[in-house]
């Protein structure tokens, strides 16, 4: 049973000068159990983030046959080649509040012919399971009840599986994209995904299948990319070091940046195209950042972070970079409630369609703490307030979404002044980053757990 608790904070942070590790990047380290179980031989990885996503991961894992070791820190996963998994008819999938866990592994299951229930918490319940299920009907499988979009479902695998022919991927999800290439991984011939490039999201499953030696390949078009996979083509195991995750130091960045006389360096971070646009908004808005030590491991892009405090001034965030930066805009409308001037944020349909109604719950949140926005259907504007400060208490409801928990703990490391945030619901944080509370810690950072909220 997961152990509730709050969070108060009555101080603001002090100066630091600190350097940090972040966790390793959940996106990659869900990916590598996904792929290292469909090798042949044992792979390995270093770094992997052992949060709950993750770890319900490898649960669900173990479960349908697949042999996971941990030995001082370094995952082990034994493979034995596409459609290894050992299959029970009526097998209970809980992926808990993992939508990458939950999405994905459909397509692995895609190639068996039993029955599967699949199931979440109640925030992944709520969301929208349609963007898989269409495409994997194309490929035989079937779902039950029908017209259901939401968990718990029922899938049934097919004997019959059936390449795509030129799917056009409806959704900027990586997730639904995953999933097809996963589907496509067992299928037999080529299957052909289409991918507009202004659905465009992030790519780490196709870098990580080709750095495996996976048949896979990406041609990018003017207006599309076409993702080509050759399936049942076995591919051998293999080693990998989990970058940094730029959606955990994102925080850490905007700690730094809206704190006085203060300054971090953040080893390791993971530097994908598809993950820096948290980046080039703080960079855009004044912030002092630079990147030292770039390099290339396992195909992806990595380097460290130098962040100091910085006086931010508004931004008109674009909804062209949406993928970029899909799990850092509750931060970035924070960064924007401090900044000089009026900031507006674009294309923010799909945050509603995450762990909680997300755009409409930042929203309320800098209304309740004193900033004044206008909110559209997938739009915001933020009127900033460089002198804002927090003077009376207020309780913050999370709405169990982690990211909404961490926004708000920076929002009281910045803002109170003789008030109190106290924030509930914060035991959601180790869905993605338990040392989030640790690390604050070595930053100086004041707060009170209070148990069962």
């Amino acid at each position: 049973m997961i152990r509730k608790f709050s969070v108060s904070i009555d101080k603001k942070i002090k100066k630091f000068n600190k350097t940090i590790l972040p966790p390793g990047d959940k996106s990659i380290s869900n990916r590598f159990f996904f792929i290292a179980s469909q090798a042949t031989g044992i792979s390995k990885a270093e770094g992997i983030l052992e949060a709950e996503d993750v770890l319900n991961n490898i649960k669900i894992l173990k479960k349908l046959g697949v042999k996971i070791i941990k030995k001082n820190k370094v995952f082990y996963v034994y493979g034995n080649g596409l459609k290894s998994l050992i299959i029970k008819e009526n097998l209970k999938i809980y992926a808990g509040n993992a939508g990458t866990v939950a999405r994905c592994i459909m397509g692995l299951l895609a190639p068996y012919p039993k029955t599967f229930n699949i199931s979440g918490d109640s925030s992944l319940s709520r969301r929208d399971f349609y963007r898989c299920i269409e495409p994997l009907e194309k490929f035989g499988c079937s779902f039950l009840p029908r017209g259901k979009t939401t968990l718990p479902l029922k899938m049934k695998g097919t004997n019959w599986i059936l390449p795509l022919n030129n799917y056009k991927l409806n959704y900027p999800s990586a997730q639904v994209k995953t999933c097809c290439i996963f589907a496509s991984l067992m299928s037999p011939g080529i299957s052909t995904i289409i991918e507009p490039l202004k659905l465009a999201s992030r790519t780490h499953t196709e870098i990580l299948l080709k750095y495996v030696g996976a048949d896979i390949e990406v041609k990018k078009n003017k207006n599309f990319n076409l993702i080509k996979v050759r399936g049942l083509k076995d591919f051998k195991a293999f080693n990998v070091k989990i970058p940094g995750d730029m959606s955990a130091a994102a925080f850490f960045i905007a700690l730094t940046t809206l704190s006085k006389n203060s300054k971090i360096k953040i080893n390791n971070v993971n530097l994908n195209p598809f993950r820096t646009g948290f980046l080039s908004i703080i960079k855009k808005m004044g912030g002092k950042i630079s990147i030292i030590d770039e390099k290339n491991v396992c195909g992806e892009k990595r380097g460290n972070l130098i962040v100091k405090s910085s006086n931010l001034r508004s931004i008109n965030c674009p909804a062209s970079i949406a993928a970029k930066m899909i799990d850092e805009y509750p931060i970035a409308m924070l960064c924007a409630a401090k900044a000089k001037g009026v900031s507006n944020f674009y294309g923010l349909e799909e945050l509603n369609k995450k762990e909680s109604k997300r755009l409409n719950v930042c929203n309320k949140f800098l209304n309740q703490i004193g900033i004044k926005t206008k909110l559209g259907k997938d739009k915001i504007k933020i009127f900033g307030n460089p002198d804002l400060q927090i003077n009376k208490p207020y309780t913050i409801k999370t709405h169990k979404d982690h990211r909404i928990a961490k926004m708000a703990f920076v929002a009281g490391q910045i803002f109170v002044s003789k008030g109190e945030l106290k924030i509930k619901n914060f035991e959601n944080v180790n869905t993605s980053f338990p040392e989030f509370l640790k690390i604050m810690k070595k930053l100086s950072c004041k707060y009170e757990i209070k148990k069962n909220n």
